[in-house]
């Protein structure tokens, strides 16, 4: 009891003393040593009154079992005299005091093994115990391994190769894609520049059909160009709305705009758009000038003009099928413009529809919706505007406004007239267009009967008729129009090109005939003209020049001259009237020339009353060329002798004849006229031999002479002797004799 009371003292039970000094740390299991001791004692005391058993240990092991309160927690000593033990577990607080979370009761088997154990969790939540670790509980094994030579690679010392790899191709690619994307990028730009620079045109390279003509060779224009579109380019002039050029051999009209238009990104679209579009019933589009004097759009040229001028001309025989082939041609083009990105053309009129050579109809000045947005239409295209379009006043158009400019075309092609025969019936344009923007029940529409009414199919003219139908929703579309055109026809293809063909089939017979027939008139009248061009020209030179080849000078080394004159023609000529000097010289000339047939020898020229021959000249006869001359002159004497003057019969008509051997140079002079003619010394010889001679005498000189005589022999001849002749002084000349 002492001892009991004892452990109510301080230092135990007594937490103000602060004259107490700290205890060691096993205070709390001496107290409860102590303290079981003597709560054996007593028992053993109480129960046992035999002093010395009491105090044996078995006695105390015996008495020890029970259960108590000690200072270091619930003490309970088993049947060997063990104390069960008993843990708990204190953690840290985030105040930094104790706090109980577990406590574990064991039961002790004999042999001190555990029996049963009991753990009781003290906590609601196990992060209780871990504050000073956020909570989370420590692993059972150091990260590292409990030597510290265990620890796993971090992700970077792992992964560091492949991170770097990843990253670096990750910036290949990235470097890649955005080089990809920029030559992407690029290569579009340089193509739509380039798409660009095929439709625009610069300003130098048109050249005007007159400037054409003049720098370009005549073999090369026609080389590039077939004569028709020569032809008709040559004669088309400039107007207000078009011009006509060549761009690098080709043809092309330019239709004026008086604004100058921005190209922006969207128009540029347009206009790439635009100039691909390729359809045998479309105008090709070339491309715009905006460098030049005027914005202009260039377009293909079509060598017979508009629908309208063809129609206005009335020139033109229209068969039914040719009307067919034409409206054909328009729906044709209708139906492609209505499928395009372009979608309606707007402005569709008989003086869009241009006909080439081939009499082909092309649409044309579809697209360029942002010029016409700008441009305002003349009254009178607007008689091919549809009425809700006049009242609406929409420049670009619409598809069912197309549809009922196709019908306006298709009454002037079936009357052969102008839009509303406007022209004839003389109906104030302003005035019809204010009628049509009225409308009503009856709205006016273009008149189609005619004197070839029964020419046209009734089903044409129905389909004329619903196209025009006021209300845009009944008019056909455009597929429509194609169908019921190509069935009017029977779904026959055949163009425009082979009904031409088929027709001239029909008269090619005929044809035949009457070019054999002209082709022969032909030949006879070459024939005359040969003959007249002989007559004028040597043979040699004619074909020379025929055949479009330069006639080069050729000099001579030996050929004989022949001059003559009239004695005293003068004196003859006083007494005759010019008609009759002509008829006499003419009279006179066709004898010397009948003569002169007969012998190889060319008549050069005559002038006035004299004759001049050649022979040896451009036919060459080696020495016989004196002959030739000789016996000539001797043929004319004779003739000369039995020549009669029709108004002077008792007259007798006198000649001089001289003669001269040497050599000459001969050529064509002059283009218009060409005369072939002789030059040298040996003319002028000739010349003064004839001036020197006396009448009815052929005179010779010395030359002349020896190739008579000598070269040649058989002529006669007579010494004259010495004679002065101007310009050569005194030389020795000869008579030649008659036989």
């Amino acid at each position: 009891s002492q001892v009991e009371d004892a452990f109510t003292q301080p230092p135990f039970n007594c937490s103000d003393c602060t004259d107490v000094e700290t205890s060691v740390s096993r205070v709390a299991e001496l107290h409860d040593a102590l303290y079981l001791f003597a709560l054996v004692r007593n028992k053993t005391v109480a129960t046992d009154p035999d002093q010395r058993t009491r105090m044996s240990g078995k006695a105390a092991v015996q008495k020890a079992e029970m259960t108590f309160a000690g200072q270091s927690g619930s003490v309970k000593i088993n049947a060997n005299g063990t104390r069960d033990p008993s843990f708990v577990v204190y953690t840290l607080t985030a105040s930094d005091t104790n706090q109980l979370v577990i406590q574990i009761d064991t039961t002790l088997r004999p042999g001190n093994a555990y029996r049963n154990t009991t753990i009781t969790n003290l906590f609601t939540s196990e992060s209780v115990m871990w504050v000073s670790r956020g909570g989370v509980r420590p692993v059972n094994q150091p990260k590292c391994g409990f030597g510290g030579n265990q620890c796993p690679l971090t992700f970077q010392e792992q992964y560091l190769a492949f991170v770097i790899a990843a990253i670096g191709a990750f910036i290949i690619i990235v470097i890649l894609l955005i080089f990809v994307f920029c030559w992407v990028i690029r290569s579009r730009q340089r193509e739509e520049a380039l798409q660009n620079r095929v439709w625009q045109i610069s300003f130098g390279n048109l050249t005007k059909p007159s400037q054409k003509s003049h720098s370009t060779s005549r073999y090369s224009l026609q080389s590039s160009l077939t004569t028709s579109t020569r032809m008709t380019m040559d004669s088309k002039k400039e107007t207000e709305l078009h011009a006509f050029f060549f761009l690098f051999n080709d043809a092309v009209v330019a239709r004026k705009h008086n604004i100058r238009h921005y190209l922006g990104r969207k128009e540029t679209l347009e206009m790439r758009q635009l100039h691909g579009l390729d359809h045998d019933n479309l105008n090709k589009f070339i491309g715009i000038c905006d460098d030049g004097p005027q914005f202009m759009t260039i377009w293909r040229y079509c060598g017979r003009g508009s629908l309208r001028d063809v129609i206005e001309k009335g020139t033109l025989q229209m068969d039914w099928f040719f009307k067919f082939s034409i409206m054909r041609d328009i729906s044709e083009g209708i139906h492609y413009l209505h499928h395009s990105v372009l979608g309606a053309h707007g402005w569709l009129s008989s003086g869009t529809c241009l006909v080439d050579e081939r009499w082909q109809l092309k649409i044309t000045f579809h697209g360029c919706k942002y010029i016409k947005e700008t441009e305002n239409k003349h009254a009178k295209n607007l008689l091919w505007t549809a009425p809700e379009l006049i009242r609406d006043i929409d420049p670009l158009g619409t598809k069912a406004g197309d549809i009922y400019s196709f019908a306006i075309i298709c009454s002037e092609i079936v009357t052969r007239k102008s839009a509303w025969n406007v022209e004839e019936s003389h109906i104030d344009v302003d005035e019809l267009v204010y009628k049509l923007k009225r409308g009503g029940k009856n709205p006016p529409r273009p008149d189609l009967s005619g004197d070839n009414e029964n020419e046209v199919n009734s089903s044409m003219l129905l389909l004329i008729k619903d196209c025009w139908a006021e209300d845009p929703a009944v008019r056909p579309n455009s597929d429509q129009v194609r169908a019921l055109v190509k069935s009017i026809n029977h779904g026959r293809s055949a163009n425009l090109m082979d009904h031409v063909f088929n027709v001239l089939e029909q008269y090619a017979s005929n044809l035949e005939e009457e070019v054999e027939s002209r082709m022969k008139e032909l030949v006879e009248e070459k024939k005359k003209s040969d003959i007249l061009l002989y007559r004028m020209l040597p043979r040699q030179v004619a074909e020379k020049l025929k055949l479009g080849q330069a006639v080069e000078p050729e000099g001579f080394d030996c050929v004989t001259i022949f001059f003559s004159d009239v004695v005293s023609f003068t004196t003859l000529a006083s007494r005759s009237t010019p008609i009759q000097v002509v008829n006499l010289l003419n009279d006179l000339y066709s004898t010397f020339d009948a003569i002169i047939d007969e012998h190889d020898v060319y008549k050069v020229e005559t002038i006035g009353d004299g004759y001049l021959c050649v022979s040896g000249l451009p036919h060459r006869n080696g020495n016989e060329h004196a002959k030739e001359v000789a016996e000539m002159s001797k043929a004319l004497l004779k003739a000369i002798r039995i020549f009669k003057i029709p108004h002077l019969p008792s007259e007798k008509i006198q000649i001089r004849i001289g003669m001269h051997t040497g050599s000459s140079v001969a050529g064509v002079v002059g283009i218009t006229m060409p005369r072939y003619c002789l030059f040298g010394d040996s003319v002028n010889t000739a010349a003064r031999m004839e001036s020197n001679g006396k009448p009815m005498r052929i005179h010779i000189s010395a030359e002349t002479n020896h190739f008579l005589t000598e070269v040649i022999g058989g002529y006669r001849t007579e010494l004259r002797g010495e004679v002065i002749i101007k310009g050569k002084g005194t030389i020795e000349t000869y008579w030649l004799l008659e036989d």
